[in-house]
């Protein structure tokens, strides 16, 4: 049967996108990875600061149940965002939800920061009670950001600027190191300190307490930036066009994204609209034989995916101090810790992330989502293995470099690979009208195993042995052990990439199937 798309809905194949879009929708990616993890850099300062023990012979620390909700409660609000504003997008114009989130995420970082009170119950209540809703505002990023991107994009190069926007993220986990290093830098220069095992109480200035707020208010300003700009953008065509199914609005919303003149066709917009076979619900019949497999397959892929990369997101540090590339934090002031534990997420950023992320961004529209998302959990598996089977071997002294070069490829293949592809793929396998909700629903299974990455690889990489157990932890099983569930749970991924068929090259409505049957 020949192919009948609306001009409207495939223009794009002559023009090349206007590359705003990209810094915009991007730059939400920025502020996302940011606000998720730059509590990683602050969290053994916040121990230091608010549960100092007198007598202890290792500074304070955040105590288990604390440490999992103030790590985990912005994932918690994230998935449950996901959900919300992704249903929500497929029914609402995109573009409202887009924007409407936005000042809830400057808002939540700001008070985040300021977290009432001086006590630790006071802080760490508001503090997750605000780092929820900052989650909750984030969680529409990733399905109305995917959704649009698709939308807007050329079918030839939109793997490409859907993963030049997600690629974003890189930068806001290099961001957060960097403005840590600066802020706990400027605040170690001013105000020097004695270590803590010369000096407990003196080890940490009052001062100390300026440093975690900064570097997490910080997050505000990007998303304040962007405001205004994602508010100016226009609706996507397919949504106004198949949703809506007010055809003049969409040639004039297309028009002010593309700078020209797009045709009506009131004929093809009639028939495509009243095409019967493209009514079907997402709990149908018939989304379960057309789709059914291919939700299952995007959302446990991205579910394995972030077990293991926010578990190594977010605890680069402890890693870091198992193998000793980072001090002891007995050897060190809080300022100084604070500055250790940013240099080297910083690094590890610059060297695997970032490189990882643009590399999928030259690559996906030639060797396809498929290729890229099989690589990323195979070399993944093979890495996490290679560090795990000679654990004993990179814990020695003079082995600690090529445990963090080993431990970098781990993130350079988790971004060239399935944290990228596993956000492209639902942008464009479902129809028009469930994709915003489809996505969601595939991102908040992420968030789901990025909520247990985070609470559980707290106990689990504690040491067997309860005496080498971080003070108020029950014996875990350790960091190799749990290196080797990690590899595990990149093996499934790859296996459960099967259920995902590639789809590069080819327009939305053809890979929707929206266009198979016309009336």
């Amino acid at each position: 049967m020949a192919k009948k798309q609306l001009e409207k809905l495939n223009a794009l194949d002559v023009v090349k996108y206007n590359f705003t879009a990209i810094v915009i929708a991007g730059l939400g990616f920025f502020t996302d990875a940011y606000d998720l993890l730059c509590i990683s850099l602050v969290t053994k300062l916040l121990g230091r600061i608010y549960y100092h023990v007198d007598g202890s012979p290792t500074p304070g620390s955040l105590p288990p149940q604390v440490s999992a909700a103030v790590n985990g409660v912005a994932f918690c609000g994230t998935l449950s965002g996901h959900l919300f504003f992704g249903w929500l997008g497929d029914k609402l114009d995109r573009k409202k939800v887009y924007g409407m989130t936005f000042m809830l995420m400057v808002i939540c970082s700001v008070c985040s920061g300021l977290s009432f009170g001086h006590t630790s119950k006071g802080v760490m209540t508001t503090l997750c009670f605000f780092r929820f809703w900052l989650g909750f505002g984030i969680g529409v990023d990733y399905p109305l950001s995917a959704t649009i991107m698709s939308e807007f994009a050329n079918e030839k190069i939109r793997g490409a600027f859907m993963a030049a926007v997600f690629a974003m993220q890189g930068f806001g986990i290099l961001a957060g190191g960097m403005v840590a290093i600066a802020v706990s830098a400027a605040f170690k220069n001013h105000f020097p300190a004695p270590a803590y095992a010369v000096d407990p109480i003196a080890s940490t200035v009052p001062e100390a307490d300026y440093v975690w707020r900064i570097i997490v208010m910080v997050g505000a300003v990007p998303a304040a930036l962007t405001y205004y700009w994602r508010m100016k953008m226009p609706e996507t065509a397919p949504y106004t066009v198949l949703i809506t199914k007010i055809a003049k609005k969409s040639a004039f919303d297309k028009y002010k994204v593309l700078q020209m003149e797009i045709k009506e066709e009131p004929e093809k917009i009639v028939r495509m609209i009243r095409n019967k076979a493209n009514s079907f619900g997402l709990f149908s019949k018939e989304f379960m034989r057309r789709h059914g497999l291919h939700l299952v397959g995007t959302a446990t892929t991205w579910f394995l995916l972030d077990i293991a990369f926010y578990s190594q997101n977010l605890f680069q540090k402890d890693i870091f101090s198992a193998i000793g590339w980072i001090p002891k934090g007995a050897t060190m002031n809080a300022l100084e810790e604070v500055f250790r534990i940013a240099l080297a997420q910083t690094l590890i950023a610059l060297c695997g992330i970032v490189p990882g992320y643009w590399l999928t961004v030259a690559l996906i529209d030639f060797i396809g989502r498929f290729t890229i998302q099989m690589l990323g959990f195979g070399m993944m598996t093979l890495f996490m293995l290679g560090l795990a089977i000679p654990y004993t071997y990179w814990t020695t002294p003079g082995h600690h470099i090529g445990f963090v070069i080993m431990y970098g490829f781990t993130f350079f293949f988790a971004n060239f690979g399935p944290n990228s592809t596993t956000f492209i793929v639902p942008a464009e396998i479902f129809p028009a009208r469930l994709r915003s909700t489809c996505h969601g629903i595939s991102a908040a299974s992420g968030k789901l195993g990025a909520v247990i990455g985070s609470f559980g690889f707290l106990y689990l990489a504690q040491n067997p042995d309860p005496a080498k157990a971080d003070h108020g932890y029950p014996p875990g099983i350790g960091v190799r052990n749990s290196l080797f569930l990690l590899a595990g749970c990149n093996l499934v991924g790859m296996l459960l990439t099967f259920l995902v068929p590639e789809f590069k090259g080819k327009s939305l409505e053809e890979i929707s199937g929206e266009n198979d049957k016309e009336l």
